[in-house]
């Protein structure tokens, strides 16, 4: 009888939250649909592309158009598909069996995972209190522990939090690992090291379509760095890792940046309104949650019973996320974002009416 090993007989798929919501404010997407004017650009996309062929596998179109966008040579930029897949071509490729790979904590669960797969040895640096990023203790701890690829979001996940762009610098310089940048939520922010990356040797910053651009649905992520290590990344990959599909349309999206900045905007608007009411459920029940510092497009908070309401919201049909020991909350709609803050209050006001 055959018998998997006991490096994947006891593992579960990701588990998103699933279920018959009325709001999904649990993913980080956009909750904004592409404007007309671009489906109807990607309608005839679709009906040029050569579903019979192979696609390119180096998606020439597609990096051009991302290279063009965040004003980067093209020449140092791989797709892939998703930021997901590129996570796991970087430990395939970039680390052997046994060599050390530092994450931080708490983070994407998913660079963790990719190491075990790989059988790597796995050093994690905690956040601080505040959930920064201790910079001087992962700079030490690269250095004693023989680190060959050290990998974090900024800003983070779950936390929101963004790390300056100078600590970013002074941790690529001071450690001789292979530091993946994943900037997945940088462009709600302005600490990227994106315009600067090619001035350094052993930095890869990541970039997703899933977060600002509204592609979540194609699964598109890139690959930015110095040219020795995007044509590392080139080899390492699945020739065709892209679909004709995704190359098409992610193709016409990019090509489209003052859609994208309008589209950005209103995104921020959007997070702007959920967390000033949030400030102000804060203020009406003082002591129940701690909202952290925002540079993503969803809020992170810190409380007693982050499970509680959790629950309490998906039993109300609004889905969130819970983890890292944070709730986090995407924003939405207008719509969505009164509801769950309504929700929320309603929940505070029971505990402590509980209380009293």
């Amino acid at each position: 009888m055959y018998r998997l090993n006991e490096k994947i007989k006891d593992l579960k798929p990701y588990d998103p939250v699933e279920g018959g919501y009325r709001i999904h404010l649990d993913a980080n997407e956009s909750f904004l649909r592409l404007p007309p004017a671009i489906l109807g650009e990607m309608e005839e996309a679709l009906a040029r592309a050569a579903f019979h062929r192979y696609p390119d596998p180096a998606a020439r179109e597609l990096c051009q158009a991302f290279a063009d966008y965040y004003g980067v040579p093209v020449e140092n930029v791989a797709a892939g598909n998703g930021s997901d897949e590129l996570i796991t071509v970087l430990f395939t490729g970039f680390l052997q069996r046994g060599e050390t790979f530092a994450t931080v904590d708490p983070d994407f669960s998913m660079y963790a995972f990719n190491g075990y797969l790989q059988e790597a040895r796995h050093i994690c640096v905690p956040k601080g209190e505040d959930y920064s990023l201790d910079i001087d203790k992962l700079i030490e701890t690269c250095q004693n522990e023989g680190v060959k690829l050290l990998v974090f979001s900024n800003p983070g996940n779950p936390t929101s939090v963004v790390c300056p762009r100078e600590e970013i610098r002074r941790l690529v310089r001071g450690v001789d690992a292979l530091v993946v940048l994943d900037e997945a939520y940088m462009d709600f922010s302005d600490q990227s090291l994106l315009p600067e990356c090619l001035e350094y040797d052993n930095l890869l910053i990541l970039r997703t379509c899933s977060k600002a651009l509204g592609l979540a649905g194609l699964r598109l992520g890139f690959a930015v760095g110095q040219k020795p290590l995007i044509d590392a990344v080139k080899a390492v990959k699945s020739p065709y890792n892209v679909n004709v599909l995704s190359q098409a349309l992610g193709t016409v999206v990019l090509r489209h940046p003052q859609a994208l900045r309008d589209a950005l905007g209103q995104i921020l608007q959007s997070r702007d309104q959920l967390l000033s009411g949030m400030e102000d459920l804060s203020r009406e029940y003082p002591g129940r949650f701690t909202l952290l510092p925002c540079a993503t497009n969803f809020a992170a908070m810190k409380l007693p019973d982050g499970e509680g309401l959790f629950r309490y919201l998906g039993e109300r049909g609004i889905a969130i996320r819970y983890t890292g020991g944070l709730v986090r909350i995407t924003c939405g709609t207008p719509e969505e974002n009164r509801a769950v803050l309504e929700e929320m209050a309603q929940y505070f006001a029971a505990v402590q009416a509980a209380e009293e």
